[in-house]
């Protein structure tokens, strides 16, 4: 006996396809970003260090603990905003490609309709999405299978996965 086969198949596919090969150029821009910020931050923390040993003082090597402290947290607070930034780009550009793919007819939106309803059952309420795929309700319950949508639950689906973003190769 074979399983049933998911009309979704080709897009979920497609979408992680999409996914690996825009995380794929996103990653290797994080890489870049983030090995210019540690550098920036190992020369900052060099020239604090470099300072306190001139000054020889206890003072002085406490002042270039918290500053290399600083330095670091500064280094890590950078690479967070990098990080978020090019998650936001793939968000978008995986949205941008469900977009495209609905809008090409990869799904038919009356197969969208027809698994909102069988997730709905068959009274339910099926409105177009504006930038492709549908949504609809009944009374208490809604289902979201816009384009945008559909593109967030496959980045979601990547879940811890999404770290591997930012590891070298």
């Amino acid at each position: 006996m074979t399983a049933p086969v998911d009309a979704l198949d080709p897009v979920r596919a497609e979408l992680l396809r999409a996914a690996r090969a825009s995380a794929d150029a996103v990653r290797d821009r994080a890489r870049a970003d983030a090995d210019e910020t540690l550098r920036a931050a190992r020369a900052t923390a060099e020239q604090v260090l470099a300072r306190a040993r001139d000054l020889g003082t206890a003072e002085g090597a406490a002042d270039a603990e918290r500053e290399r402290v600083r330095a670091v947290q500064d280094a890590w607070a950078a690479e967070l905003v990098v990080r978020a930034e090019i998650y936001a780009e793939l968000r978008n550009a995986v949205r941008e490609g469900v977009r495209r793919a609905l809008a090409e007819g990869a799904v038919p939106q009356a197969r969208l309709a027809e698994a909102a309803r069988a997730v709905l059952g068959t009274g339910a309420q099926v409105t177009a999405a504006g930038g492709g795929g549908v949504t609809a309700e009944v009374p208490g319950r809604r289902v979201d299978l816009s384009a945008d949508a559909l593109a967030d639950r496959a980045l979601s689906r990547l879940g811890a996965r999404a770290e591997t973003l930012w590891e070298a190769p």
